[in-house]
């Protein structure tokens, strides 16, 4: 009996040792099983990326070198897994008219949208307060002036691309043409040299413009914003200004009366083209890409083009100048930044805003600068400008005087919603005054009035 069941005993032992060690194996299976199971639903959480199935829409301002940024957008589509979609493309006026038709008509559909420090005051209604989308080390590269223009009532609405003011470009072969230098000399009793004033630049346009074969000595945007602010900094030049410190008009003052005789003297002495109050900025660009003008104001974007030979027939015949002073000592700067927005109607408000923070980046802002882009971002404009002074003489030239006008001459518009509603009542009355249709006294007083009771009506 003993021995039975000893014997039934290490049977029931080897029994129980053979069910725990299958147990056991059966739990490490079903843990092995449990852990590759979610190893297997980890991979598309790991690769998921932040913006997945997201649609962004945006309008942009086209034409030129502008479109260069947007090569880089499939870039940023494959790191967020958004999608962009451009849906409008034009220069700043008939993007100006787009959007407030579609803000009145709330038929807003796009998240992220060109702007600019002339153009935002009148949008800010309809625009997303950018400061909880970004942060503080965001901003940090962004050159303080710049960035504060793209503030209202201390909320920032715009993130600055790019800044903007004019050079004065000029042809170096009909500059330093001996037959021009002994000719000028005898008429004007002084060298012929790139203009230190704004004397001497009309001058020097009345002179060229006397040599034949169809040449233009300067010329200037003739309609629109492009012209209300060629007369801003014109006016300023000649020691006025649009306002005076109690915001009341002063345009029709002395200063601005000097700068409308000025361009109204040029162009009744041939000196401009007859088209030029048709003329926007595309126009005036392509007159001087086809060897037609000798010299005048043009923004920074376009040195490249008109360097290219494949586009310009001056390419390596020119150079550029700081803008030439008024009797003030003030020289002409109309300044202002272009820069993109986000919509309040956008649904996808962080995904716009990494939209722009992308297209606004050190990579981007760096690539556009190659072209002729005044950059934002401290780090690139003093890559830019090491670049530039180990380069070859002619960007040394164009980065260092920019650099100046940007520091010296940098002024934006009056920072209202009225401004360009109220270049819309002026430009129509420069265009006449520089046709000679009226006076420069009677023109500026009837948009001094004119302006003085829309902005009555706007308060």
């Amino acid at each position: 009996m003993n021995k039975k069941w000893i014997v039934m005993g290490i049977v029931l032992m080897l029994f129980s040792s053979i069910v725990l060690a299958c147990s056991k194996t059966d739990k490490a299976a079903e843990t092995t099983a449990t852990k590759e199971s979610a190893a297997v639903g980890a991979t598309p959480a790991a690769n998921k990326k932040p913006f997945d199935g997201v649609k962004l829409k945006a309008v942009l301002i086209g034409g030129g070198t502008y479109e260069t940024l947007y090569e880089s957008i499939p870039k940023f589509e494959q790191e967020t897994g958004a999608k962009v979609e451009i849906v409008f493309k034009g220069n700043g006026f008939d993007l100006d008219k787009k959007l407030k038709i579609d803000f009145a008509a709330n038929t807003v559909d796009y998240d992220v949208m060109w702007d600019h420090t002339s153009f935002y005051s009148q949008y800010i209604d309809a625009l997303e307060p950018l400061d909880s989308l970004f942060t503080a080390d965001e901003l940090k590269d962004f050159t303080p002036s710049i960035l504060n223009a793209s503030k209202k009532d201390g909320k920032l609405y715009m993130i600055p691309r790019m800044a903007d003011i004019s050079l004065y470009y000029y042809r170096t072969d009909l500059f330093n043409d001996e037959s021009n230098k002994s000719k000028f000399k005898t008429e004007y009793k002084y060298d012929l040299a790139p203009p230190q004033t704004l004397d001497q630049l009309k001058d020097i346009s009345m002179f060229f413009a006397k040599q034949g074969n169809g040449m233009s000595g300067t010329q200037f945007a003739g309609k629109e914003e492009a012209i209300s602010g060629r007369f801003l900094e014109l006016t300023q030049a000649f020691g006025g200004d649009f306002f005076d410190k109690d915001n009341k008009i002063t345009l029709n003052k002395e200063g601005g009366l000097k700068a409308a005789q000025f361009l109204r003297d040029l162009y009744a002495a041939g000196a401009m083209p007859k088209g030029m109050v048709n003329f926007l900025w595309d126009e005036v660009e392509k007159n001087f890409a086809n060897g037609k003008v000798a010299i005048y104001s043009e923004w920074p974007g376009w040195y490249s083009t008109l360097n290219d030979p494949k586009s310009s027939t001056v390419a390596g015949k020119f150079s550029v100048m700081r803008a030439p002073a008024g009797p003030s000592g003030i020289h002409p700067g109309w300044g202002g930044s272009h820069g993109f927005s986000v919509t309040k109607a956008s649904k996808n408000k962080k995904a716009a805003a990494a939209l722009v923070k992308f297209l606004t980046n050190e990579e981007n802002m760096t690539n556009e600068s190659k072209l002729g882009a005044i950059p934002v971002r401290t780090s690139v404009w003093d890559k830019v400008l090491a670049d530039a002074n180990a380069g070859d003489a002619g960007k040394k030239n164009f980065y260092n005087t920019l650099n100046t006008a940007v520091k010296e001459d940098f002024r934006t518009p009056p920072l209202i919603k009225e401004w360009i509603p109220l270049s819309n009542i002026l430009f129509p009355y420069l265009q006449k005054i520089i046709l000679g249709d009226t006076s420069p006294q009677q023109g500026l007083d009837d948009a001094a009035k004119d302006i003085t009771k829309m902005m009555s009506q706007s308060k």
